[in-house]
């Protein structure tokens, strides 16, 4: 696997970021994730500064030329189908974050919801992944998150600064966007931003 598109655009998707947190984004392990960021910082495409990491201007411009040679090699149809599909799950999942954060008795039915939808999830990512290999890793990620609710620790369904459900699920969305070329503005416009 060429690392250089997963890599780029999990630091996108991060901001900055340490080796080890593009672990799962990137779907390799740690020492793989560091040479390729050794690569990457040596071409002038990422920049590092106390063990973070992230674009630099050449390296947002290498990342757009990828996904748009990656985009010409995909079946824009599946694509679409996925987004669609994806839009529907979307509003039902926004709809559970935003009553979790308000009705904290409610919380146990809440769970059993994301429980129902997270199938349904993995159904539409064994599609996506289908369509764009690259995608793989996003269903291990949301399998992780949402084991780690079921054990307890709810903060994996929203945290903001860890791989939770919520993060995953926005990563996961604005990838849809790149690869059926649409904008997070475009997609406010009809109301499906999330």
């Amino acid at each position: 696997m060429n690392g250089e598109l997963p890599v780029l655009q999990a630091l996108r998707m991060k901001g900055r970021a340490a080796a080890v947190d593009l672990v799962p984004a990137v779907g390799a392990d740690a020492p793989a994730v560091r040479v390729l960021l050794a690569d990457l910082a040596a071409r002038g495409l990422v920049a590092e500064k106390g063990g973070r990491h992230r674009l630099t201007p050449a390296g947002r411009e290498r990342l757009a030329a990828l996904l748009v040679e990656e985009r010409e090699e995909l079946d824009g149809a599946a694509l679409e189908a996925v987004h669609r599909d994806f839009v529907a799950l979307n509003g039902r999942f926004k709809g559970l974050a935003a009553a979790w954060q308000q009705d904290d008795d409610g919380r146990a039915a809440l769970l059993t919801e994301l429980g129902g939808l997270h199938p349904e999830l993995l159904a539409l990512l064994d599609r996506l992944t289908a369509a764009a290999p690259r995608t793989a890793p996003y269903a291990r990620r949301f399998e992780r998150a949402l084991g780690r609710i079921r054990s307890g620790d709810h903060g994996w369904l929203l945290g903001p600064l860890i791989d939770s459900y919520h993060t995953v699920w926005f990563e996961l969305h604005e990838e849809l966007l790149g690869l059926t070329g649409r904008t997070r503005e475009a997609e406010a416009a009809a109301g499906r931003a999330q």
